[in-house]
């Protein structure tokens, strides 16, 4: 007895689930699945780029760390004043290098929000439209 009730209540929930999806992949026209399909995939570039950046700047600090490093030991060993002034340059050019990366990310993360948030207004329109 349980177990015919637990098949005619799976049953009930597949055919449920089936007519949900039927009646939720409403047609949108041609042109309107190409625009939101290129308006996805730009999306999805975007953000594979962003991840990109985002790992040359983790990249980056290591390699700016890996310096300071370098340098705090030249100086216990008594390397002279040239080299740790160019050593010192260098990390500060490498620091505002990093800052400019990050600051660039950002631009790029809102850039990519606002691009998404299009896509999804365009995606229940179509749906809305249909």
């Amino acid at each position: 007895m349980r177990k015919t009730l637990l098949r005619i209540g799976l049953l009930a929930f597949s055919i449920c689930a089936l007519v949900g999806t039927a009646t939720a992949q409403r047609r949108f026209d041609k042109w309107e699945r190409r625009e939101l399909r290129a308006d996805r995939h730009e999306v999805r570039a975007d953000t594979r780029d962003i991840r990109s950046d985002r790992r040359d700047v983790r990249q980056d600090v290591v390699e700016r760390r890996g310096d300071a490093r370098e340098l705090r030991q030249d100086r216990r060993e008594g390397a002279p004043q040239a080299e740790l002034r160019a050593d010192r340059r260098e990390i500060r050019a490498d620091t505002g290098d990093i800052r400019s990366d990050r600051r660039d990310i950002r631009g790029d993360l809102r850039d990519r929000r606002g691009d998404l948030r299009d896509y999804r207004q365009d995606r229940r329109r179509a749906r809305r439209d249909n």
